[in-house]
């Protein structure tokens, strides 16, 4: 009896532990990253910020009163107030929705359009290949900024137009990986096997290209929301974004810059809030990238 309980409790401790999932498996590698988890904090703290603006900003971002122009930071105006009397701590707290917004929905529609391109060039080839690989080639010749300023002086000024110019500067970013790991992806033997056994192409894509591929998008899309919040800060400072009284970042920056004697704080509260915003998507993004991507993890 002794040795039947031995031999039991020996075949439970030789037993194989229960697999773990990849997602489980990265998701424990990405909380043992102390400045990853340092990011998604900070992400994560911007958008409850945006979540609760009009419970926790003071005032309304509209909210003018002359009298008090100009006021360093008090009691009153956490972060002092700008040329109108506004404040800006509730401008910036209104802003955090306005930058998210902006970086996230042209991240996504880049990553849409530039994965579907992407995945037509890799798995098609031949020619369909060629002319989208020159496309994103003379995407890719000119500055992102300059090819923005372009996109908005055609469409014209305005918070909507901004987000579309991002959004189409940042397609070859994913077109071009989208299409290199669709190259990798359709060569194994299993792809192969499948087109064997004549199955349809759109099944193929959607059932074993796109799940391989989904993660280095996962890792360009947070880092392309931290360039695309300070390309739409750019814009707004160059007044070909966000028009007033909207309270984005990069406008407040624009209509600060002659205060930098008088109130530097009109300029330090926008420009901090763009950095830690920012610092938090590529502290993440990187993250990602250390635990997504084979490359790093070898």
């Amino acid at each position: 009896m002794a040795e039947l309980a031995k031999n039991t409790a020996d075949m439970t401790a030789a037993a194989p532990e229960e697999p773990v999932s990849p997602w489980k498996e990265a998701w424990q590698a990405f909380c043992r990253n102390r400045l990853a988890l340092i990011g998604l904090a900070i992400v994560i703290f911007f958008i409850i910020v945006a979540i609760v603006a009009p419970v926790i900003a003071p005032y309304t971002f509209r909210e003018q009163d002359l009298t008090k122009r100009l006021l360093a930071p008090s009691n009153d105006h956490w972060f002092g107030t700008d040329d109108f009397g506004r404040d800006i701590f509730s401008r910036i707290v209104y802003g955090a929705r306005i930058s998210l917004w902006v970086g996230f929905f042209s991240v996504l529609g880049s990553a849409i359009v530039g994965t579907f391109l992407g995945i037509v060039a890799g798995y098609y080839g031949r020619w369909l290949d060629t002319i989208i690989s020159r496309f994103f080639d003379i995407m890719l010749a000119f500055p992102s900024i300059l090819l923005a300023i372009a996109v908005v002086a055609i469409l014209g000024p305005s918070l909507q137009n901004a987000l579309i110019a991002i959004a189409v500067i940042n397609i070859p970013n994913f077109g071009r990986l989208v299409r290199s790991k669709v190259l990798s992806v359709k060569q194994e033997e299993y792809i192969m096997a499948a087109r064997a056994v004549g199955m349809k192409d759109s099944r193929i894509l959607f059932r074993h290209i796109m799940p391989n591929s989904i993660t280095p998008i996962i890792v360009q899309a947070t880092l392309a929301i931290a360039t695309a919040i300070i390309e739409a800060a750019a814009l707004g400072f160059l007044g070909l974004g966000a028009q007033a009284p909207t309270p984005e970042w990069g406008k407040m920056l624009a209509d600060s810059k002659n205060y930098l004697v008088q109130a530097p704080w009109t300029l330090f509260f926008p420009g901090l809030a763009i950095m830690l915003t920012v610092l938090g998507f590529n502290l993440m993004g990187d993250g990602l990238r250390d635990v997504l991507d084979p490359k790093m993890k070898q």
